[in-house]
Parts: structure tokens; sequence; C-alpha cells
């Protein structure tokens, strides 16, 4: 898989390499859907254009359950990977839910973070629902790993109060042993709980690495 629908983190780009090459593909339009409603959130100061941002890849992606795909590469990914195994347009746009919390500009309070943690979140149940493969608690792993990022881009009492939320439900979620077909997933969790632990651990460091490795082997 390369271009412009590759993940942006390279662990999570590590990511695919450990799942199954059927589920590729299909894990590879997840991260570069968050990438691209994050990079929407991001983009430069005036509200009014984020929220258009959103708005956009919220009625593109309803439009790919009536409409072919257009001629743009994650759309095109989108509809050739997630909507024949079952996960429709509308369903992935319920994870904008998340992100709209992130457009008011006034401090996040609990509800607003963990309303942006139910929507983010989402991207998880979405691929349990396209992998198959077992049963473990995608939601408390979504909206712990959605947190636990939030906690890692804050400062101050925010990111002590997202780290606070994401903690239990990352340790509850990492409790079982995670199925072969999901654990490429499940590892991205597994780094999100070790960013609360060591928030200025580097990304790729060969630590963080070998547990990827190790969750690959054990699921835990």
């Amino acid at each position: 898989m390369s271009g412009p629908v590759e993940p942006r983190d390279p662990e999570r780009m590590l990511s695919l390499a450990y799942a199954a090459a059927r589920d590729r593909g299909a894990l590879a339009a997840l991260w570069a859907l968050d990438d691209a409603l994050a990079a929407s959130v991001q983009a430069g100061r005036d509200p009014n254009l984020r929220e258009l941002r959103l708005t956009w890849w919220f009625e593109a992606l309803e439009r790919l359950d009536r409409t072919p795909a257009p001629d743009q590469p994650l759309l095109a990914l989108i509809a050739a990977e997630l909507l024949p195994r079952g996960v429709s347009g509308a369903a992935l746009a319920t994870m904008i839910d998340g992100w709209d919390v992130l457009l008011n500009p006034d401090p996040l309070s609990e509800g607003g973070m963990l309303a942006y943690a139910e929507g983010r979140g989402r991207l998880f149940t979405l691929a349990g629902a396209a992998l198959g493969g077992g049963t473990v608690p995608l939601a408390a792993a979504g909206q712990g790993w959605a947190l636990a990022d939030l906690a890692r881009h804050s400062t101050g009492s925010e990111a002590a109060r997202a780290a606070a939320l994401a903690a239990p439900l990352l340790g509850g979620a990492l409790r079982p042993r995670w199925p072969r077909r999901l654990r490429a997933l499940g590892m991205v969790a597994a780094l999100a709980a070790r960013d609360l632990a060591r928030p200025d651990e580097a990304r790729g460091a060969p630590r963080r690495i070998a547990r990827m490795l190790l969750y690959k082997l054990t699921g835990r």
C-alpha cells in the first residue's frame, strides 16, 4: 500500500505490516480517514473553514452509500475496502461527531472529552465490524486511545484530565487477550496505554516497536 492513503503516523503504518494481508486495505482506509479528519480540524485558524472541511467529509462519506466513489484516493479506498465489508459511509461519518467537539474554542469539559472520545473512538468498533475475528472491548479501547492521543497533544490540566479518563478505559480493554485478527488494532491501543505511563517516550523508539511485536505474538 502506498501513496496518499498511507497513515501519517509511522507506528500505525507499522501496525499494518502486522495485519493479515486481506485486512490491510481496510485498516489503512480507517487510519487514513482519521488522519484526514485530524487535518481538517487543524487546518488554519478560521473555525468556519475547519467546520466546512468536516462538513465536506461528512457529506462525501454519506454519499458513498448512494453513488459511486468520486476520483478521490481515500474515498475510492473506502469504497473498495470498507463498504463491501458492511461498513457504510454513514457509519464512518459518525466519527466526525467527535472531531466536531474540538471546534469549540473553549477548554474541553469532561463531557466534551467523553463526546470526542466516543465519536473518534468509533474507528475501533468499525474496524472490528470490518475485520471480525473475535469479541473484545473495542468501544472502550477506541475511546481510551482517542483520549490518550488528546492527552499527548494537550498541556496542563487538560492533558491530565484526558489521561485520567483514558487510563481505566484502556486498562479494561487491554485486560483480555485479543484475537489474532484484531491484534494490529490492539497494539495501537497498547501503545496508547504506554503513552500514559511514558508521555515523553519518542514515537518509533525501539522499546515501542518491541511492545508492538510482543502484542502481535501474545495479544496482550
